[in-house]
């Protein structure tokens, strides 16, 4: 679908200011553009030289002069160009790299900073798309397009300046002709600018699209979606593709009305020429210098045109690159604490809280509901606290609100009594230590994976939390051990989940965060990873949202979530006998845990009956 008729009036303003986002990549190396500059001024004055110089040949035969240093000259100017041209087109290939790798850099630094809530908004797909093929059109556009527009920009002016003291009359047939030219191109620059940004903006979908489906590739085939994901896929590229060759048919357009003027104009430059060399007002040399500017105003002017259409695309990428570079990103220490609100050492003891809420609201955006509605409760320091509740009870959120994921509306979230603004981010998360439900593992190595968090700990260390998850004779039985490259290795997702524990048990965490990190495994695994969570509990704090009874019944403390509030606390004998809902949620649990037992054994050839 085509933008609407009124994109047309805003095009000016938002074409000026792109390119002043494009001119800020560029700007930072402005010195080496400069270079490139005077590069390209001396490689266009050689090749400006040369009419003149063959005009000097020329008129020597006709007078029977020596021509030799009008040959040397020629020569001069060819190994001069040569050699010039050749250290500008590698100064030119560098300055490109760095400015997309500074655009590069730029962005992945963002986007990993960026809030949660920012990123989930977007598609992953389309992310990579900005960092991958967006950066390459503003390599054209901020390198490449900007030394050739201006080495066509001086050799026609060059050449038009020279031409003028040949022959004004041939001049005026020559500038007549460039005048009509600039005015076509003129009005073909914005519905290509337009083309041109609705190809790039279907890719970034594109992206999206095949990222989510290759993400969800089971689901897929198992629900025989392979067509319908192809279809929604192919439906952006086709978008594209049809932008594409949209825009091609604008630029071609274009280039053909740019050669019919030349051809036109060199028809016209020969008659008047041929006419006024019979004439006698201009000399058989001249004619031929004034020719051969005339054919190689062709490639500048030409240059010109696809210069135009490649910054149309260098200005949307640089647009959409900046989109990136402009999210706002996390918080990181927001406030020093007043002397009234700090924690002495001696006043954290064991009765006292790690981690509490006071009236705390909390929203996903300025327009949604509130996931929390004023929970104020207490996590201790020591033991295991299990939070259940159904759907949509604020679970997840009080987790994200504890790593400072998202930030309460009002009210505070404390640690050791301080609000967790007044903590650096760094600390905050170095100090709670948060294991997935997805268990996602970052690309790499075992190794990579289980020093994520730690970086200096020792190898014994890493055996030690394998062991712990019952994981270290698989490692063993691995070729290359702790350096086996995940993703070239069947991983189960059993075997994920205990990857992802492991990697929060290096360094022996003092909060532990857990969002049911024992869902996949079989009842021995499961055992092997509570005694783990039993020794971290006794020395520090572990919290988890409960999704298998084993782990509601275990836990020293239970909280009962519902509707953004937390209704119940106590043990599990306690809010038996004091709370329906939780009565109702350990039925639902027992019945979850009895059928993941069931598909557990199947996954393990069991027989089940």
């Amino acid at each position: 679908m085509t933008e609407p008729d009124v994109s047309e009036t805003e095009a000016p303003p938002l074409r000026w200011a792109n390119l002043r986002v494009l001119w800020s990549f560029v700007y930072p190396h402005r010195w080496t553009l400069l270079v490139a500059f005077v590069l390209t001024t001396l490689t266009t004055a050689a090749m400006l030289t040369t009419p003149m110089a063959t005009k000097w040949i020329l008129d020597g035969l006709a007078e029977s002069k020596p021509i030799a240093a009008a040959i040397w000259l020629l020569v001069g100017l060819l190994v001069v160009g040569a050699v010039v041209g050749l250290f500008q087109a590698v100064l030119l290939g560098k300055l490109a790299e760095q400015i997309v790798l500074d655009a590069r850099t730029s962005m992945v630094k963002r986007l990993l900073h960026a809030p949660l809530g920012v990123l989930n908004r977007r598609s992953p797909g389309e992310l990579i798309t900005r960092v991958t093929s967006d950066t390459v059109l503003l390599r054209e556009a901020a390198a490449s397009t900007a030394l050739e527009f201006f080495g066509a920009v001086i050799t026609i002016v060059g050449a038009l300046v020279l031409m003028a003291l040949l022959d004004w009359v041939l001049l005026l047939v020559m500038l007549g002709t460039l005048v009509v030219m600039a005015i076509s191109i003129g009005l073909l620059m914005p519905p290509l600018a337009r083309a041109q940004e609705q190809a790039q903006a279907a890719i970034g979908r594109l992206g999206g699209v095949l990222e989510g489906a290759l993400r969800a590739i089971r689901t897929v085939k198992a629900s025989r979606g392979e067509g319908r994901e192809s279809e929604r896929i192919l439906a952006e590229a086709r978008e594209s593709a049809r932008q594409r060759v949209r825009a091609v048919r604008i630029e071609s357009l274009t280039w053909t009305l740019a050669g019919v003027g030349f051809e036109g104009a060199i028809l016209m430059i020969l008659s008047v020429g041929a006419w006024r060399v019979s004439q006698d007002m201009l000399p058989v040399s001249g004619l031929v210098a004034f020719l051969l500017y005339a054919f190689w105003i062709v490639e500048p002017v030409t240059q010109l045109t696809q210069t135009v259409s490649l910054l149309q695309s260098g200005l949307v990428a640089a647009a959409r690159i900046k989109e990136i570079q402009d999210l706002p990103e996390e918080r990181r220490p927001a406030v020093v604490p007043a002397a009234d609100e700090a924690v002495a050492p001696a006043e954290r003891t064991p009765a006292s809280p790690v981690l509490s809420f006071h009236d705390v609201v909390a929203r996903y955006g300025p327009d949604a509901g509130t996931a929390l509605n004023g929970v104020s409760l207490g996590i201790a320091r020591r033991g295991h606290t299990a939070v259940v509740g159904p759907s949509g009870a604020g679970k997840t959120t009080m987790f994200s609100l504890m790593l400072r994921f998202l930030h309460p509306t009002e009210g505070s979230v404390r640690l050791d009594g301080v609000p967790l603004d007044h903590y650096d981010l760094d600390e905050v998360r170095k100090r709670i230590v948060y294991v997935e439900q997805d268990t996602p593992l970052v690309p790499g190595t075992l190794r990579e994976n289980l020093l994520y968090n730690h970086q200096e700990a020792a190898e014994e260390d890493l055996w030690s939390v394998l062991r712990a998850v019952r994981l270290d004779e698989r490692v063993r039985e691995l070729e290359e051990g702790l350096d086996t490259t995940l993703s070239d290795s069947e991983i189960s997702g059993g075997e994920r989940q205990r990857i992802a524990l492991a990697r929060a048990l290096v360094g022996e965490p003092e909060i532990l965060l857990l969002d049911e990190a024992t869902a996949q495994l079989d009842g021995l695994t499961e055992s092997a990873i509570h005694d783990a969570i039993v020794r971290v509990a006794e020395r520090g704090a572990v919290v988890t949202i409960a999704h298998r009874l084993s782990t509601v019944v275990e836990a020293d403390q239970i909280m009962v979530m519902e509707n953004g509030l937390c209704r119940a606390s106590g043990t599990h004998d306690e809010l038996l006998a004091s709370d329906d809902l939780y009565r109702d949620l350990v039925a639902a649990l027992r019945i979850a845990t009895v059928s993941q037992q069931h598909r557990q054994l199947q996954e393990d050839g069991v027989g089940v009956s």
